[in-house]
């Protein structure tokens, strides 16, 4: 029996669609958080906007990096900042709520990172520590990790014409796994903002804290379950969409696009076969039956 076009269609959807159910069963097996990897606390009712963890992670990246007092001038909160290559980690001010609230940026440190998936070269790495690092000796500047992040993190170094890389932070990843420090940024805060040990204890730590607070916070820890979890939580108590942080789900983005891979594979169509057949299915049924002639076309 011929198949006509849309039938053919119909059929590759379906085989598509069941690829990628087998793929989400998998994915929801495979993600379990790392809470023996070190994270990061930040309580956002706590933070005083000082930007001193701005100055620290300059220092310990080996930035440009200015007088700690010229970090005071409050006329950078008048607009709302992104990382970017010559600045690793930003702190804004958030209007709202009647109050001030200020919320320090920097890579979330997935735990599933979407950036590692995306690259194609290998080129960052996902350590036991939880810190998710970069080397510059693999990219070859396709920038996947930025349009993939979910965050919109990693920084491109556009003013560098012969070696650009790819910029974010590192978690201090040789600092914490060498030396046994915490990150710059968490030893310098003045109102201990920040708090760095394991993301198990963190998350135990920051629940009792909204239990305990009488109201002060929300009952919410961005990054507990954002994204499949990062390393990077947060305590607020504003709605955290207000302070810009974006409504994810709890599954990996990484996990959405592997799925659709394995479970095109897992029916025996590689990608090769899949355009192939397409291919050919667009030959033999030629244009559309539905679409009128093109009277242009007819012989002289």
């Amino acid at each position: 029996m011929a198949l006509d076009r849309r039938e053919l269609l119909r059929w590759l959807g379906c085989a598509a669609c069941g690829g990628v159910a087998t793929g989400e069963a998998e994915g929801a097996e495979a993600n379990h958080p790392d809470d023996d990897g070190y994270a990061v606390l930040v309580d956002t009712a706590a933070c005083i906007g000082c930007r001193k963890c701005e100055w620290a992670c300059n220092q310990a990246s080996g930035l440009p990096v200015d007088p700690l007092e010229s970090f005071e001038n409050n006329a950078v909160f008048e607009t709302m900042r992104r990382p970017d290559a010559g600045h690793l980690t930003v702190v804004n001010r958030v209007e709202g709520s009647g109050r001030s609230t200020f919320v320090k940026v920097q890579c979330m440190h997935c735990i599933v990172p979407t950036c590692a998936s995306a690259c194609l070269v290998t080129a960052f790495t996902r350590h036991d520590d939880g810190a998710v690092t970069y080397d510059p000796s693999r990219c070859m500047g396709c920038r996947y990790c930025m349009v993939s992040c979910p965050f919109q993190v990693p920084a491109y170094e556009y003013s560098n014409a012969t070696t650009p890389q790819v910029r974010k932070c590192t978690f201090c990843h040789s600092r914490v796994s060498e030396e046994g420090r915490a990150p710059a940024c968490v030893e310098i805060c003045p109102p201990q903002a920040l708090s760095f040990g394991r993301r198990g204890e963190l998350l135990e730590v920051a629940h009792r804290l909204i239990a305990e607070g009488g109201g002060r916070y929300l009952d919410h820890v961005y990054g507990e379950h954002e994204v499949g979890g990062t390393g990077w939580l947060y305590l607020s108590s504003v709605p955290f969409s207000e302070l810009g942080f974006p409504t994810l789900d709890s599954r990996p983005p990484s996990q959405v696009t592997e799925s659709i891979q394995h479970g095109v594979f897992k029916l025996f169509l590689p990608p090769i076969a899949l355009f192939a057949a397409l291919g050919g299915a667009m030959r033999v049924l030629g244009p559309d039956q539905d679409a009128p002639e093109d009277p242009s076309r007819e012989e002289p």
